[in-house]
């Protein structure tokens, strides 16, 4: 089915910028052609990223940038012969999308591929938070090749993407130690993580709280901290990554992931499918911590950049 376009409203950049200069405006949402489909937006999701990306010019963007890169909504029209990414789809089916370009809106038209059916056990809020962290998460188990049974030291555990990481953990049957604040301890049990506090001393508690050996670093927070105590307790630093310190990552020659290398791009595309089947056996949850109206974007963007929100944060439309 292929209906015409309609009128709705998404937030843009249109110079390169903090929040405060984007622009709330109207626009046409094209109908969809094959490989295609259009969503109503229910809730769309935070992530750092979606300000990061056009704080300063970048190799390849030109402005005006849509934003906002995970959505979760409902189909209202579908490109012919057409097929999303978990199989055939209809008019009024509940999706999750990841990886578009431009969620912060009020509907859009987005390749099909990036859409898998919304697992029944999230709300939209909550679905439209798993995929980024998720499959970032993924990544780092993957690419330090941890494994049943192994003990492993996560850094920033209370975190969107630690506490992914400690759910996908345990369903693989690894044991993690989790950096958090003494606040955070419970969220990091709750997940099957074992808490130790950040701070001076750290490599110690960390040492004491796997009784053993630790198989490999996850730092997901990005400190000099992190990365010393990682390399400190971690031999093999093809088994250390992070997300957060690329410098520090070239400088000690410890792995450093992204979802713009071609690399990461194909593997988190390739994990998807897992995460939301997780999610829908009731094995994958994604912690709010609370949500905002579409129209107050800038305003949910600063809590989310104090940098302890205790949960993701959803734009409601």
């Amino acid at each position: 089915m292929v209906t015409g376009p309609d009128v709705a409203k998404h937030w843009i950049a249109t110079e390169w910028g903090t929040p405060e200069t984007w622009s709330f405006v109207e626009y046409d949402v094209p109908a969809p052609e094959q490989g295609e489909i259009t969503i109503r937006v229910h809730a769309a999701g935070m992530n750092p990223a979606d300000y990061k990306h056009v704080a300063v010019a970048r190799s390849g963007a030109t402005l005006p940038v849509s934003i906002g890169y995970e959505v979760s909504g409902e189909i209202t029209a579908i490109g012919r012969d057409t097929e999303i990414g978990s199989g055939v789809a209809q008019v009024g089916d509940e999706v999750i999308a990841f990886r578009v370009a431009g969620g912060y809106a009020t509907a859009l038209t987005m390749p099909a591929e990036k859409a898998f059916a919304k697992p029944t056990t999230l709300t939209h809020a909550a679905a439209a938070n798993l995929l980024l962290a998720g499959t970032t998460a993924a990544e780092m188990l993957a690419v330090t090749a941890a494994s049943a049974g192994e003990t492993i030291l996560l850094h920033g555990a209370s975190g969107a993407v630690g506490v992914s990481v400690l759910q996908q953990a345990a369903h693989h049957g690894i044991r993690v130690i989790g950096t958090a604040s003494e606040a955070r301890f419970d969220e990091v049990r709750r997940f099957g993580g074992i808490p130790v506090e950040y701070g001076a001393g750290l490599a110690d508690r960390a040492r004491a709280a796997a009784g053993g050996k630790i198989a490999a670093a996850l730092d997901a927070v990005g400190t000099d901290e992190a990365v010393d105590v990682s390399l400190e307790l971690v031999a093999d630093r093809a088994r250390i990554v992070t997300i957060a310190a690329a410098q520090r990552a070239q400088q000690d020659g410890i792995r450093w992931i992204v979802g713009s290398l071609p690399e990461s791009t194909r593997f988190r595309d390739s994990i998807r499918g897992q995460l939301v089947d997780l999610a829908q056996q009731g094995l994958l949850e994604v912690p709010l911590a609370r949500t905002y109206p579409l129209a107050e974007a800038p305003d949910a963007l600063a809590f989310l950049k104090d940098g302890h929100p205790g949960g993701k944060i959803a734009l409601i439309p």
